[in-house]
């Protein structure tokens, strides 16, 4: 758990990249569902790991991950200019399986769900 900076800053990075990853044009990213799970800033706030998720799966997260990557760059320069930090910090993204755990776990209550209704 950090300082309350360093959660603020996270969560309006997370913000942002979910913004900046509806705009790019990359197939593998604009073709699915993806979403920005969370953000987590280092203490000296000079890196970020952006753990990325998406409905289809674990395979269309990584896809997602070295799409996102390779645009680094941008990403990091629109957040720059979004945010207006001194010092931008390095981005490293990470494949999240967190929405398909949390559509299988939505998937038993519904079953468990079912199966009290015909009990």
């Amino acid at each position: 758990m950090g300082t309350y900076k360093q959660n603020r800053t996270a969560e309006d990075i997370r913000r942002e990249i979910s913004a900046i990853v509806r705009e790019l044009k990359d197939p593998r990213v604009s073709d699915h569902l993806i979403s920005v799970a969370r953000a987590e800033v280092s203490s000296d706030s000079s890196y970020v790991k952006v753990y990325v998720s998406a409905v289809e799966g674990i395979e269309v997260a990584k896809a997602a991950t070295k799409a996102l990557t390779g645009a680094t760059g941008f990403i990091r320069r629109e957040i720059g200019k979004r945010l207006g930090l001194r010092k931008t910090p390095e981005l490293k993204f990470v494949a999240d399986n967190s929405i398909e755990y949390g559509m299988s776990i939505v998937k038993k209550l519904e079953e468990i769900s079912n199966n009290s209704k015909e009990d």
